[in-house]
């Protein structure tokens, strides 16, 4: 008997020492996020910008799975803001999403928000960003999460990581920007240069003193964590001399495939395996434009930071010689890109939705409007420049002083419709020559409901209304299976076979193919208003979006949350 009370005692013990090793500890971060003006000099000049807590980029937020973040953001700056923290699912929590007047007002200058969510089987580079016009341009930062305590990466552990942003930057204020291309109804002004971590490297006037360095040791693993910040730009990137091994995207993981450069719209992030395998120098990385356009200007200049062994001989001066410069895709290599689109498979498989409750068809594309000859009609034929998707131009409902996720939660009327098209109003050849009585969109606050639960699958199909564009798209609480992608316009009965039902890659923001179409697949498992958008910002200000409404299910664990006691008051 006594043996045996040993044993048990022995096993409990046992027990009590290995079962805590096995839990997962959720933590709670705090954070007080200050926007504010900050003093910046770039390209020889200095700049007020808009910062978080005068960092710029903004600070790194570092999480596990599981965790929680509750971020108090106080507006001491000039403008309105609200922050958006990219690719998060944000669970029942819609509130915390951020875009203005589609989930929440925006914070006034003076007053604060805090904002509450939970990171939710989730792992990788995501990335948090000012979602109040473009205000983004320097209000961005990385939010990287990684596993659970007791957990690992799928892949083998890196010696260490970098957080890589790329960014565009102008030589005025981005606000300033927007203003006139919103008063003139024509493009907005170029960038005057893309950035790495807010630096605009050694290609620059005035900026070689703050290139980026990052410093390894041969053979070191280096995961690098390349997020695509920039406002209106698709970039290429790559790493002179070194192969890229894909291990994640948008949070992610994927199977692993190898390659030289990567390809990524504004919004995706992609995980690097980066082996320093090279002999001991100075090797550039660099990033430079992806124009899928069809003769429209765009930044045509290239940042560049520096990857740095640390045994590499320096010269007297402190000063290594020249750095190898990589080999980068020419700025309309839309075959690099879709090579590079088609490697990617899902790591885990068989979550598909197969049997579709919503079949949906969206055109996207630009479009004009007509308006008086004079100063606010400088689009092409004395026109407005706008954009739609399934001819519908899309308005936030910022005259009205609400939101959409407020005004549906509260059945405020007014505010919204809910007679978004479920396919195109009139049919026509979307990639082929446009009839002109096709060019204008009609404007509208449209939504489209959808039932918990139910299982999407979404056509987008991209016009050549003006010209034919890559058009990176984006979906706020949700990510979604690419189950297919192609050129030319949609074709069910020919491009149905195509479909990768069985390890297709998941994304939050994936680039339709210039002049051609992309099928996705979701389950509408998270009650709330989304907005969907095209993730050139300058696209979103034309009307390039849409509003998903999903209906509450069943119970508390199916329903939106109560909205918070500070959401800010319109």
């Amino acid at each position: 008997m006594a043996a045996y009370n040993i044993t048990i005692f022995l096993g409990l013990l046992f027990l009590f020492f290995a079962f805590p090793a096995s839990l997962t500890v959720a933590e709670t971060h705090y954070h007080e996020f200050v926007v504010q003006e900050t003093p910046v000099k770039r390209l020889c000049r200095t700049h007020n910008i808009i910062t978080v807590n005068g960092q710029f980029p903004g600070p790194t937020l570092e999480v596990r799975d599981g965790d929680t973040l509750v971020i108090k953001v106080i507006n001491s700056g000039r403008y309105n803001v609200s922050l958006h923290w990219h690719g998060i699912r944000q669970m029942r929590t819609p509130w915390a999403d951020g875009p203005e007047y589609v989930t929440q007002c925006p914070i006034q200058p003076g007053a604060s928000y805090t904002y509450r969510f939970t990171i939710e089987d989730q792992e990788g580079t995501l990335w948090w960003h000012a979602h109040s016009r473009w205000l983004r341009a320097t209000v961005y930062g990385a939010l990287l999460i990684y596993p659970k305590l007791g957990s690992s990466y799928p892949f083998p552990q890196p010696n260490h990581e970098i957080p890589i942003l790329l960014g565009e930057w102008w030589d005025r204020d981005p606000i300033n920007v927007l203003r006139q291309a919103t008063f003139t109804g024509a493009a907005p002004n170029l960038s005057d240069a893309f950035t790495i971590n807010a630096q605009p490297g050694d290609l620059y006037r005035c900026s070689s003193k703050e290139t980026v360095r990052f410093p390894v040791d041969s053979g070191e693993k280096v995961l690098l964590r390349v997020i695509n910040s920039a406002l209106n730009q698709e970039l290429f990137f790559s790493v002179a001399n070194h192969k890229l091994t894909v291990v994640g995207a948008d949070a992610i993981y994927t199977k692993p495939f190898t390659t030289t450069v990567l390809v990524l719209g504004p919004g995706q992030t992609t995980d690097v395996i980066l082996t320093a395998d090279q002999p001991p120098a100075h090797y550039y990385m660099a990033a430079r434009a992806y124009d899928s356009t069809q003769n429209v200007p765009f930044d045509n200049t290239t940042t560049t930071a520096i990857l740095e062994y640390k045994s590499a001989c320096n010269t007297k001066k402190g000063r290594s010689s020249t750095p190898v410069f990589p080999r980068l895709p020419a700025f309309n290599d839309t075959p690099t890109v879709t090579a590079f689109t088609n490697s990617f498979r899902s790591l885990f498989t068989g979550k598909v939705p197969t049997e579709i409750d919503e079949n949906l068809f969206f055109t996207i594309g630009f479009g004009f409007f007509n308006c008086v000859p004079g100063p606010r009609c400088q689009g092409p034929n004395g026109t407005r420049f706008g954009a739609s998707m399934n001819n519908v131009s899309f308005v936030l409902p910022r005259r009205r002083r609400n939101s959409i996720q407020q005004a549906a939660y509260q059945g405020i009327p007014g505010i919204f419709t809910t007679d978004f098209p479920a396919v195109p109003p009139v049919q026509f050849d979307y990639t082929g020559t446009v009839s002109r009585a096709l060019w204008q969109p009609v404007r509208g606050t449209k939504a489209y409901r959808l039932k918990y639960g139910s299982s999407v699958q979404i056509v987008f199909q991209d016009t050549s209304i003006f010209t034919i564009e890559n058009h990176p798209m984006h979906l706020h609480g949700y990510h979604f299976y690419v189950i297919a992608s192609g050129f030319g316009n949609f074709n069910p009965a020919r491009d149905t076979a195509k479909f990768n039902l069985v390890d297709p890659p998941m994304r939050n923001t994936f680039g339709v193919p210039t002049g051609g179409w992309a099928v996705i697949r979701f389950v509408a498992d998270n009650p709330g208003a989304w907005l969907m958008h095209c993730h050139i910002d300058a696209h979103l200000t034309w009307g390039l979006a849409m509003v998903f409404l999903v209906e509450n299910g069943v119970g508390e664990l199916q329903s939106i949350e109560p909205p918070p006691a500070d959401l800010p008051p319109c």
